[in-house]
């Protein structure tokens, strides 16, 4: 298998330098660009194409989340993890909104921060827990003030098992266990739910069913 192609874009040189040298150690990553600002990225990911950008949050020209939704309209297959220094909710909310697959601290250990590139490219998402439990009580309250999404229709009663256990915070081991399938037929469902539901990633997956939960009302509510 290729290495996966990855587009680093910080605007401090140092951290940049840093963050460079231990992705580039890695066999499974290549790293194909280095950009300083959200406008060059924007720039650098139309000509190099990677598979995966590491995209600062606070930059010149064009922050990472405007950067992250413009790439991520051009090019839906892009993964892209966020890097910050504030664990805000308002910035969280704002990196899922974009369509990001990650958001990290800049304070991560190196390791998690490969982990997490490495989960992204087989299509999970990832988010520290405890900024992934604050999101999940932000998306309940969002779901109560917006209106409801349309109902899916289109899942098989089992893809509905698998969307709310991933509401429900599981991994896709856990969902397996659960429903007593291998992890690999959790992924699978897992594709064919994002792409019935026009979604990007399982953090999303998780909104739209707190919202149906919701639109059902008591009846829907978990047992």
């Amino acid at each position: 298998m290729s290495p996966f192609r990855v587009l680093l874009v910080d605007d401090h040189a140092l951290f940049r330098k840093g963050v460079a040298d231990f992705i580039a150690a890695e066999p499974d990553f290549e790293l194909v660009g280095e950009a300083e600002d959200g406008a060059q990225a924007l720039e650098m990911a139309r000509e190099l194409m990677p598979d995966v950008i590491v995209m600062d949050i606070s930059m010149p020209r064009m922050d990472g989340i405007e950067v992250t939704r413009r790439i991520k309209a051009e090019f839906p297959y892009v993964r892209i993890v966020i890097l910050s220094v504030s664990d805000s909710d308002h910035f969280l909310l704002e990196a899922v909104r974009s369509g990001a697959q990650g958001y990290l601290l800049k304070s991560v250990a190196p390791q998690a921060l490969l982990a997490t590139l490495r989960g992204v490219v087989r299509g999970e998402a990832s988010f520290p827990r405890a900024l992934a439990a604050r999101l999940l009580d932000e998306i309940s309250r969002d779901s109560r003030r917006g209106p409801a999404p349309p109902a899916p229709g289109q899942l098989t009663p089992r893809e509905e098992d698998v969307l709310g256990l991933v509401a429900q915070g599981k991994s896709n081991k856990e969902i397996a266990a659960a429903l007593g399938i291998a992890e690999n037929t959790v992924k699978n469902h897992l594709k064919n739910i994002l792409e019935k539901l026009h979604l990007e990633n399982r953090v999303q997956a998780a909104t739209f069913a707190l919202r149906q939960e919701r639109a059902a009302g008591p009846e829907g509510s978990p047992r």
